[in-house]
């Protein structure tokens, strides 16, 4: 035995075997490098705790020869024996899983060591394969790999993946370093692994059924899951998408049972179950939803205290006076202040326990006092203001240009009848500071809120349920001093004798005095702030946002791989997306969901969104273009842009082509890198099959549509990612941040009218004449309503304390390539000197729209790019990088 050095029995025999046939002499010697590399990863968690009896469980594993296992795969050279793929090193296994402590929070990250002996021959390696032979998934941050021979620097593995055991999965894990390549110029070593990755990811060797937690399967589905018929007709919804008359972008599939009352709908979990299918490295990160748990938890209480309190009032869910409104953000429990406070959340390690101890001032069981009413608590009630907030408030992206008047409809008069506007010029003229209607609209001086068509053909099913409301036209002027002035207000409602007799309207006027006149003008500016509210939340918010933007990820998922250019510039903007609207499908926009209880529309408000898709244009959603159909903006080749605004004191126009344009100029920039000529664009198999599976799957029931980009030329390329990328980050966020801050005051924004205006004559106007703002209290949204709708909005209008924001990646060593990572870094830069000048213009009085009557500085698209603090909360500023709550 002395004659060979120890080793396995198996080992000891073939040499005892090669020795006698003679075969060792033939075989030569192979130096086997060792590579010392780094693998960061985190353990199961429960919620921001690290799963204990998991990780005892690993260990267990680990002591019966059950650990970790990775094998490199170089990308250089094939083995002709495995089919040409990139060869393979021998498994090496993280060290030291037994003995080594790790944080029992869990977001704290753990390194382990591995060595692996490399064959130097098969040059560099492209990728790794990781097997989980533990009992408990793990999340794999990174590999590198350090002092490679014949290789500059350390070799670094993007993952950023959980990695489940590997009986739940009937294929490898695969991992690729963070070099960047076009599937044509990707290693042939590494071609099998790239496109088995993205068959892994469209599930095609998927079994079917309900998909389960660590499934990776990236798939399309329709949104019938939003009813409930088993329940009942109230409860049963219109399956959107697929079919012409419901058309809707497609979510991500989830493979439950269809509805036994009704197969074409899926069955639905239990309400308050939020384990819903998503793809899980898509779901929230233990921060995040720890963060998302803590606000849920304190918005709860915040709305049991008032319902409470209210049980013993004389008018149970109703707000009697405006002081009532007031005290739900004054008093509360008061916590420590100041440095005392700051230690204690220093010293609790969990984001869920933090956030019930905020040190920002806000008191536990009270809401936060929203800004629309922090300096003044009545100059909400200013036509300036109301003016103001469709400039600078949440919803700045409906208000146009009037270019044609009277307005005219759209809507078919063979079904609808006259729907055209009943406002003269009588009512406009004398409060148009001594234009007239023709020299205003000659001069651009008159604009447009028109919530019209949009609603009228729903209204008459809306105003059989408890909501009362009317279809609005609003019609201002733009002053000399750069304010919007409102002149009128048109409210409509169906022609009680049928639709195809047309509108029933009144023109209401400003009024000046005290008096019922004045108090009747307020109550029409709520209807209108009614319309607004609805219409943001369903379209500007939900629609144009977060639902449009879901297939774009599915999409690249399943078609791009993740070492592709275009895969690597849009994840980021991706982050968390499919998760929240999954959320948002189980609790909020469901049927008897948050949404339908707080919102006018009720039952019909996802079927009327539906309606709004069938004219959604993709090429419209770039803010230039939005901005030139609207009549904001007029080409103009003396302007820095090529556009000039005509109003020019238009804070989210003003800011938002700043930040476009800065989008644009980086994403051109990134792709002209990887795509020099349009030739590249072309010859993309990947981008190829990409866009058509958007155009055809994702959005397919607009497959037809002319507007379409072809994605044949490095201009399409790049507006198409500049407009995704927009929507994603920037416009998000001007329509959602600003939500508590404007709405958190519900008489600002209310979200339901409970009754018509009072007919002279009426009991109704009696009490509008003897108590106008108990008359405004009983119209708008009801007590339970407003602490529901409040407390849906505080949480949608935080920050997380992870926000990525626009300009900030989270990893650094997201690709190989210097000049993309130099186009980054200026990016970053010039939306930090877009922040500066946010902060100037802020500060300049004579742009009265900046800050307006209510004294709330415009900061919804500020980029907070310079913010690594990751403080989170209601800041009312930052542009996060994705669609992320």
């Amino acid at each position: 035995m002395g004659i060979f050095p120890p080793c396995h029995s198996s080992e000891m025999m073939e040499k005892l075997l090669g020795s006698v046939c003679g075969k060792i002499k033939d075989e030569p010697i192979v130096e086997l490098k060792k590579i010392k590399g780094t693998v960061v990863l985190m353990k199961k968690n429960v919620m921001d705790v690290t799963d204990f009896g998991s990780s005892i469980l690993d260990r267990f594993h680990e002591l019966f020869g059950k650990g970790v296992s990775l094998q490199l795969v170089s990308s250089v050279n094939g083995d002709p024996a495995n089919e040409n793929k990139g060869k393979l090193s021998k498994e090496a296994f993280l060290e030291n899983w037994i003995s080594k402590i790790t944080s029992l929070n869990a977001k704290d990250e753990a390194s382990f060591d591995v060595v692996f002996n490399w064959d130097e021959s098969h040059g560099i390696p492209g990728a790794v394969i990781i097997k989980n032979h533990h009992h408990s998934q793990f999340y794999l941050k990174s590999l590198t790999l350090e002092d490679f021979p014949s290789h500059e620097g350390p070799i670094h593995f993007d993952c950023n993946s959980w990695v489940y055991p590997t009986h739940r999965y009937k294929y490898d894990r695969v991992f690729f370093t963070n070099k960047t390549y076009l599937f044509d110029d990707t290693p042939q070593p590494l071609r099998f692994y790239r496109n088995q990755e993205l068959k892994n990811l469209r599930g095609e060797e998927s079994s079917g059924g309900m998909l389960k937690e660590w499934d990776r399967v990236y798939d399309y589905a329709y949104y019938n899951d939003l009813g409930s018929p088993e329940k009942g007709k109230d409860y049963a919804r219109p399956s959107l998408g697929g079919n012409s008359d419901y058309p809707y972008p497609c979510r991500a599939k989830t493979g439950r049972k269809p509805n036994k009352k009704d197969p074409n709908s899926e069955t639905r979990l239990f309400l308050l179950s939020l384990s819903i299918y998503v793809p899980r490295d898509e779901k929230f990160n233990q921060v995040k939803f720890s963060d998302f748990i803590g606000y849920a938890i304190k918005s709860i209480g915040q709305v049991f205290v008032p319902e409470i309190k209210a049980v013993f009032d004389k008018t149970i869910n109703e707000f009697d006076t405006f002081q009532d409104v007031l005290n739900l953000y004054e008093g509360g429990v008061k916590l420590p202040e100041g440095q005392t406070l700051d230690k204690i959340r220093a010293h609790v390690p969990w984001e869920l326990l933090k956030e019930l101890i905020r040190s920002d001032g806000e008191r536990f069981l009270k809401f936060p006092t929203p800004d629309v009413i922090k300096e003044d608590k009545t100059a909400w009630r200013t036509d300036e203001e109301f003016g103001r907030e469709m400039l600078a408030g949440v919803n700045p992206v409906i208000i146009r240009r009037l270019q044609e008047f009277p307005p005219t409809s759209k809507l078919d008069p063979q079904q609808y009848g006259d729907q055209d506007s009943t406002i003269r010029r009588e009512h406009l003229e004398k409060n148009m500071n001594g234009l007239s209607v023709d020299e205003a609209m000659e001069k651009n001086k008159l604009f447009i809120l028109d919530h019209h068509d949009a609603l009228m053909t729903y209204l008459r099913r809306i105003n059989t349920t408890t909501t009362k409301t009317y279809a609005s036209r609003t019609i201002l002027l733009l002053q000399e001093n750069g304010t919007l002035k409102p002149l009128a207000i048109e409210l409509s409602l169906p022609h009680e004798e049928g639709d195809e007799r047309g509108a029933v309207s009144r023109v209401f006027t400003p009024c000046d005095e005290e008096g019922v006149e004045n108090s009747i003008w307020q109550l029409a500016k709520a209807y209108v702030a009614v319309n607004d509210s609805g219409y943001h939340q369903l379209i500007s918010h939900w629609l144009n946002t977060h639902a449009v933007i879901e297939p774009f990820i599915i999409a690249t998922n399943r078609q791009l791989s993740i070492v592709h250019p275009i895969h690597k510039l849009l994840k980021p903007h991706f982050r968390d997306t499919i998760h929240i609207n999954a959320l948002a499908r189980q609790i909020l926009i469901n049927a008897g969901g948050v949404l339908e209880r707080t919102v006018f529309p009720g039952k019909y408000a996802m079927e009327m969104s539906s309606a709004v898709y069938k004219n959604w244009n993709f090429t419209e959603q770039a803010l230039p273009e939005d901005l030139i159909k609207r009549g904001i903006a007029i080409p103009d080749s003396s302007e820095p842009h090529g556009l000039k605004l005509v109003i020019e004191d238009y804070p989210f126009a003003v800011d938002g082509l700043e930040i476009w344009y800065a989008i644009e100029s980086w994403v051109k920039e990134y792709c002209c890198f990887y795509y020099p000529t349009d030739d590249v664009v072309k010859g993309d198999t990947e981008l190829k099959q990409w866009w058509k599976e958007v155009r055809e799957e994702g959005h397919g029931d607009l497959r037809d549509k002319q507007w379409w980009p072809k994605m044949e030329t490095q201009t399409e390329l790049i507006q198409t990612c500049t407009i995704i990328i927009w929507v994603a980050s920037a416009l998000h966020a001007a329509v959602n941040f600003g939500q508590y801050p404007y709405a958190g005051y519900l008489p600002n924004r209310p979200t339901v009218s409970r009754r018509f205006m009072p007919e002279v004559g009426s009991a109704e106007y009696a009490e509008l004449e003897a108590d106008p703002d108990l008359a405004f209290l009983k119209t708008i949204t009801a007590q339970f309503q407003t602490l529901l709708g409040v407390s849906l909005i505080e949480i949608l209008s935080r920050h997380s304390t992870d926000e990525v924001y626009l300009g900030q990646r989270d990893t650094v060593g997201w690709t190989t390539d210097d000049r993309p990572l130099a186009a980054f870094e200026r990016f970053s830069a010039a939306l930090v000197e877009i922040e500066t000048r946010i902060t100037e213009r802020n500060d300049d009085v004579t742009l009265r729209n900046r800050a307006g009557p209510v004294k709330v500085p415009y900061t919804l698209l500020y980029p907070s790019t310079s913010d690594t603090s990751r403080v989170g909360g209601l800041t009312g500023k930052g542009i996060p990088n994705s669609v992320s709550i």
